[in-house]
């Protein structure tokens, strides 16, 4: 219930104007378009819980399960929200513990360094964190597996659903490509449901290189692929 109190909190819109001036993307689970091939597209996501217009309304039921769980404006709860001290992670961090204040908890910031904060998530030795994931391939494979399985490499907090899996497995085999599509729906609404690891956006970011350098091609949906520098040379 806490966690489902905290997941209605956020605000992914103000998350978005403040980080990205608007432009980044809504998601589940899965790199929206135009970017991504198998987000929710938006008309749909629109009608997800915590994605509509309605951010007053799920603040309130947030406020009633706090206040269920014994929190109020004299008892609000204390957390350590632990990042990785760089600004990609570090300002979010602080647009989420301003957010939560609203639902009566107080967070409180724990920087990491880099060196630290990784072995920290790997052990699963925090109370609430606030962690970025890079897309390096478009596909359910790549994201699922590694985020939303049970022994999943990406899974820090832990989070077990065999139905889940049942389903990741599901889609992985189904060939029709729409059939395929749908069912990564299903498991997005699914993941949403059981508050698996509420994604707050897709961050978008600008690129440059100097005119000298030649061959190089640059992905739209990924800062993982693409550098191939074998194939990149200056032109001097």
């Amino acid at each position: 219930e806490l966690r489902q109190a905290m997941a209605l909190a956020i605000d992914r819109k103000a998350f978005v104007e403040i980080l990205s001036e608007g432009h980044g993307n809504l998601a589940i689970a899965m790199q929206p378009m135009p970017g991504g091939n198998w987000g929710m597209p938006p008309e749909m996501l629109a009608k997800m819980p915590g994605y509509g217009t309605d951010i007053p309304e799920r603040q309130a039921r947030a406020v009633e399960i706090m206040r269920k769980l014994g929190y109020g404006p004299d008892k609000r709860l204390a957390v350590k929200v632990s990042t990785r001290d760089v600004p990609p992670y570090r300002d979010p961090a602080i647009i989420l513990i301003d957010q939560l204040k609203k639902i009566y908890i107080d967070g409180e910031l724990e920087v990491l360094d880099t060196t630290q904060w990784f072995p920290k998530v790997l052990r699963k030795d925090y109370t609430v964190a606030l962690n970025l994931t890079g897309t390096f391939v478009d596909d359910p494979d790549a994201i699922l597996y590694e985020n939303f399985t049970c022994n999943g490499l990406g899974n820090y907090n832990s989070y077990c659903n065999k139905e889940i899996e049942a389903l990741i497995d599901k889609q992985s085999m189904e060939r029709d490509q729409t059939k395929r599509r749908e069912i990564v729906w299903e498991i997005e609404r699914k993941l949403l449901e059981d508050d698996a690891k509420p994604l707050i956006q897709f961050n978008r970011a600008g690129i440059c290189w100097d005119p000298a350098v030649k061959g190089l091609t640059v992905n739209t949906n990924s800062i993982y692929n693409g550098w191939r520098m074998e194939d990149v040379w200056l032109d001097r």
